[in-house]
């Protein structure tokens, strides 16, 4: 198993560009098997979740050709829908949270579809039911089979409806509007998620011949139509990978400038940074972090604790909290991070308190970080990096620390981010993959 020899303390300095939106990617590539004509995606991520899917997608009889770095064409004539009962199916869907997105193509184009248990992250629970509930709504049957953990669909007698989500899930949402493009009649889901990734994916289905209206708000109207066209469509940069880089420019007292954020689709993460007392400065579609050599907290106006928790879209994404978290150690101040979303995913901040860090666990949701002020620096220590985004708050971390620091299990950390190590080291980090 590989893992990440890290020499941190050093400043970093120069221009990076974040990859494609690895949710966004994982939404839109399963689209391709709503048609049988090609579509073909720029600033694609080639990072392992991904390139999971396409190989997915691939065995299912998806043709698949890349003309270019980040570039790649899906052709969907020739899929084989029997693929489902295979064993490698669920061998390989269950790596994969959003292997989960294949069934709503599968029902609207071919009728039937199956749904594997989820894999991904070891974060926290993570249900099916607005999936599941959804699809019933449409008109969809499904069965459960408990030996192969598998959810088994039938679409046969689909037909629009008005669905009310009991939380605006973004895949769930995803899954449904995928459902609903060639389902007769009218489809109307209210809660929806309307994070940028799923405005993408409508932008995408309406160029392909869909017709969804209330882009942007929780409340979409989806008209069935009887067959979708190929097209070609940019993925947004990855917002997680920009609000990491910001989290990391500060902590490392580092001078970066991320080209291409896609700074309109960002929601409040700039703002979120500058809560923590970090300098932003917007240049066109450019974020430039100039190096500090302290920042300080917030407080709210009555002078309370600045509290920072997670929220459904334009609410803080909680991919960012964990980078938050760590943000935090350095600062100067104290704030209270809430992870309202996954009861597993502040378990790693034990780690960072055997660096040296001031945080109090309060309980699987929330932790009190006390900043350093960067008066004592973090040490260097060995770790294995439990998901994807702690992962790269202790890679962060361990940029800041002084000495050497091993993450092993970056496996997790290469699900989501394209190749970081090398990325980071034309800064001037010193990351060994070993």
């Amino acid at each position: 198993m590989s893992a990440f020899e890290i020499r941190g303390g050093k400043p970093l300095k120069g221009t990076i560009t974040p990859q494609g939106a690895k949710n966004e990617a994982l939404q839109v590539l399963c689209a391709a098997l709503l048609t049988a004509e090609p579509i073909t995606y720029t600033n694609v991520p080639d990072i392992l979740d991904v390139n999971t899917l396409i190989e997915l997608l691939g065995d299912m009889g998806v043709a698949i050709s890349r003309p270019s770095p980040n570039t790649i064409t899906l052709q969907a004539d020739k899929v084989n829908p029997d693929f489902f009962i295979d064993k490698s199916f669920k061998k390989k869907s269950g790596k994969l949270r959003g292997a989960v997105m294949i069934a709503g193509p599968m029902l609207a184009r071919y009728g039937r579809a199956h749904i594997p248990q989820p894999g991904g992250d070891k974060i926290g629970r993570r249900r099916m039911d607005t999936h599941i509930l959804g699809f019933e709504r449409l008109g969809a049957k499904f069965e459960y089979d408990t030996e192969d953990s598998l959810f088994i669909l039938d679409g046969a007698a689909m037909h629009g409806s008005a669905i009310l989500l009991e939380e605006p899930s973004v895949t769930g949402t995803a899954n449904i509007v995928m459902a609903a493009v060639l389902t007769p009649g009218t489809t109307t889901i209210y809660n929806a998620a309307c994070e940028p990734y799923v405005q993408q994916l409508c932008k995408m289905l309406n160029k392909m011949g869909a017709n969804i209206t209330g882009i942007g708000s929780n409340y979409l109207s989806i008209v069935g139509v009887a067959s979708l066209s190929g097209c070609e469509h940019r993925l947004l940069a990855d917002m997680i990978e920009v609000g990491s880089f910001i989290g990391l420019a500060a902590t490392t007292n580092s001078e970066i400038t991320i080209k291409d954020a896609d700074v309109e689709h960002l929601g409040i993460i700039p703002e979120m940074f500058q809560r923590l007392g970090i300098q932003l400065e917007i240049q066109g579609n450019d974020i430039h972090v100039p190096a500090q050599e302290h920042y300080r907290i917030h407080k709210f106006i009555d002078g309370s604790i600045l509290t920072i928790y997670d929220h459904p879209w334009p609410g803080f994404t909680p991919d960012l909290l964990s980078i938050v978290l760590v943000t935090a150690t350095q600062a100067k101040g104290t704030v209270l991070i809430h992870q309202k979303m996954f009861e597993s995913r502040l378990f790693f901040v034990d780690k960072l308190i055997e660096m040296g860090a001031q945080i109090v666990l309060c309980d699987p949701h929330r932790a009190v970080v006390i900043g350093l002020d960067k008066q004592v620096m973090l040490r260097g220590i060995t770790m294995v990096s439990p998901d994807i985004r702690a992962g790269v708050a202790l890679l962060i971390a361990a940029l800041s620390a002084q000495g050497k620091s091993t993450i092993q299990n970056i496996d997790q950390i290469d699900r989501g981010y394209e190749r970081i190590d090398e990325r980071l080291n034309a800064l001037g980090a010193d990351i060994r993959r070993v």
